[in-house]
């Protein structure tokens, strides 16, 4: 039985020609294979390789200190700083960054005028009156260097704020100025807990621990307290143009009230002195047409870590909570 078993393999056994063109063509697989391997192998070392270059590129960018985005300049020239977007200290328009880009035009013996170039529709009023009192004090250590606003699109509420420190206020004819009035608001939610059966459950030690809560009826006496805020300071905030505006300003209560208005119109109000861009501005007033962006960039690491906690913390505040703002 066993004979014939063995003899039964070895008939299925390639022998002969057969049995060299099969070793043949498996050794050829095997090899095609192992250098194949071996291709991969290489791609893979390149492209981690690559990827590894990158990431030490980003990181290198993330370890620099906030930078200007031109270098100083043998020659005399205007400085800009921009005021662009949202003013928050959670932001790129942080009164940090703005005054750390007008420190470093400050300090530089070429500037010879510094643009403040607008294009923000406020926000913080503590961030806008950091920078307001930055300006001033900057005039005052240095009273001949002209410190001037230029407005693109929109210079409004806390941008104003700050707009009106400077010299003077260029705008475009169909730039939107003004809207000097401050805002809280927020949502209330107690009819729809009503309809949908929900209850509040709400401990508090302090009796107005809880001032406008969303999911809570708002008393008379808090609104009473709140409004009172807010009009402490509008006050605040009308007391800082009318000091940085001066007699430019026409007597007219609506410049206070929050409504907004297009270039042209704000200089007949006295909002705005004339009609000007950042070059001709540059040009023709400062006297030093070449220009040199001292606006402070944000640390890459530290953007990305306060975006990702920014995110994080208006996915629940966004609907809930109440913020106070110009």
């Amino acid at each position: 039985m066993t004979d014939e078993k063995d003899q039964s393999v070895s008939n299925e056994l390639p022998t002969g020609k057969n049995a060299h063109w099969e070793r043949s063509v498996i050794e050829k697989l095997a090899f095609a294979a192992v250098t194949e391997q071996r291709r991969a192998r290489r791609w893979g070392i390149f492209f981690k390789s690559l990827l590894f270059v990158y990431l030490l590129a980003v990181l290198g960018v993330a370890m620099n200190p906030f930078g200007k985005s031109s270098l100083k300049t043998g020659t005399m020239h205007t400085a800009v700083v921009d005021v662009r977007g949202v003013i928050s200290e959670t932001t790129a328009t942080s009164a940090s960054m703005i005054i750390e880009g007008l420190k470093s035009a400050f300090d530089d013996e070429n500037t010879k005028g510094i643009i403040l170039r607008m294009n923000t529709p406020g926000g913080s009023p503590v961030q806008s009156d950091y920078v307001y009192h930055e300006i001033r004090r900057m005039k005052k250590e240095r009273p001949d260097l002209p410190i001037y606003a230029v407005v693109s699109d929109v210079c409004a509420s806390g941008g104003y704020y700050i707009a009106s420190a400077a010299d003077k206020i260029f705008v475009n004819e169909s730039s939107l100025i003004g809207s000097i009035g401050v805002i809280m608001n927020g949502f209330g939610f107690v009819n729809a807990m009503e309809k949908l059966g929900v209850e509040r459950r709400l401990l508090i030690a302090g009796d107005h621990k809880a001032l406008l809560d969303p999911f809570s009826a708002v008393s008379s006496e808090e609104k009473t307290h709140v409004q009172g805020l807010l009009t402490r300071v509008h006050e605040q905030f009308i007391n800082a143009v009318r000091a940085g505006r001066g007699d430019r300003l026409k007597n007219d209560p609506e410049i206070f009230s929050g409504l907004i208005w297009t270039g042209a119109d704000s200089i007949e109000l006295g909002l705005a002195d004339s009609v000007g861009n950042t070059r001709s501005v540059a040009k023709d007033i400062i006297g030093a047409e070449e220009l040199v962006n001292f606006t402070p960039r944000e640390k890459l690491i530290d953007r990305l870590a306060g975006q990702v906690g920014v995110m994080m913390g208006r996915m629940f505040s966004e609907v809930t909570a109440v913020k106070m703002q110009f």
